[in-house]
């Protein structure tokens, strides 16, 4: 059989972006399974394989700490924000709520740097609750992704959601029973999409966490970048512990796999 040039030129695309993925991955996993000699060692080289790195990331570092904090700032972080972007979203659907200005605005602020925002987000989270608890962290993760979380779920109250909708409600159904019997079920592709990234997003912010944690609330990100020793940085230590982090998402992804794809195309089709 022959290959049209189209067909491998696509595969070899495909293939280059896939090995850009998934050789740091294993460059980790390497590094994390050898003794911190050979980690260092160019060219590479594999070594002795052992579990001694993760023995290491929990016996002389706060991991647990810092993988607990940073789930559990997560966990509250989407609880909060996702029924609360699933009604603006639902509010800017139906009734246009600050009409095309305001999504275009949200967008945009997504552009910003996050330095910019730091100081105007610092003042308004140690207005409302005390600094250095998870309780600041969070609230800083909500008010950052609420808005970006509502501007993705707007298409996806739109098109047939809002044709089904119309129809219950033809049908004598309250348009509290339409959005909760019709709506939300046909959106929900979309809504656990946009609650997996508000997970994501949550668990890797850093400057914000960075400068509203203390040593007991140090998300996993901050505590990654603390671990440093006077001789410097610990690579092969620091590759078991960013393997452990990556772990929730990796084990997230296949179960939501699904979801996240139809939620991430339902608004192009109409």
């Amino acid at each position: 059989m022959r290959i049209k040039p189209a067909t491998l030129l696509r595969h070899g695309i495909l293939i280059a972006f896939s090995a850009a993925i998934l050789l740091p991955l294993l460059w980790v996993l390497r590094v994390s399974l050898t003794d911190k000699l050979t980690a260092y060692k160019i060219p590479p080289e594999i070594g002795h394989l052992s579990f001694d790195n993760f023995i290491e990331v929990f016996t002389r570092f706060d991991f647990s700490l810092w993988f607990a904090n940073s789930f559990g700032i997560a966990l509250a972080t989407t609880a909060i924000s996702l029924p609360a972007a699933t009604m603006m979203a639902y509010a800017a659907a139906r009734y246009r709520t600050g009409g095309a200005p305001l999504l275009v605005t949200v967008l945009a602020s997504q552009m910003l740097p996050p330095i910019v925002l730091v100081l105007p987000l610092f003042l308004l989270v140690t207005t409302m609750v005390p600094i250095g608890g998870r309780a600041a962290i969070t609230l800083a993760h909500v008010a950052v992704n609420l808005p970006f979380m509502a501007w993705m779920m707007v298409s996806f109250f739109e098109g047939e959601t809002k044709q089904l909708e119309e129809a219950a409600r033809a049908e004598g159904a309250t348009r509290w029973q339409a959005f909760r019997l019709i709506t939300v079920p046909v959106a929900m592709p979309g809504i656990l999409a946009a609650g997996l990234l508000g997970f994501i997003l949550s668990w890797n912010e850093f400057l914000y966490a960075l400068i509203l944690s203390t040593s007991k609330s140090q998300t996993l990100s901050v505590g990654l970048a603390s671990m440093e020793t006077q001789a410097g940085v610990n690579i092969a230590p620091l590759a078991a512990a960013t393997l452990l982090g990556l772990a929730p998402v990796l084990i997230l992804l296949p179960f939501l796999q699904k979801y996240l794809i139809k939620g991430l195309s339902l608004g192009a089709l109409k």
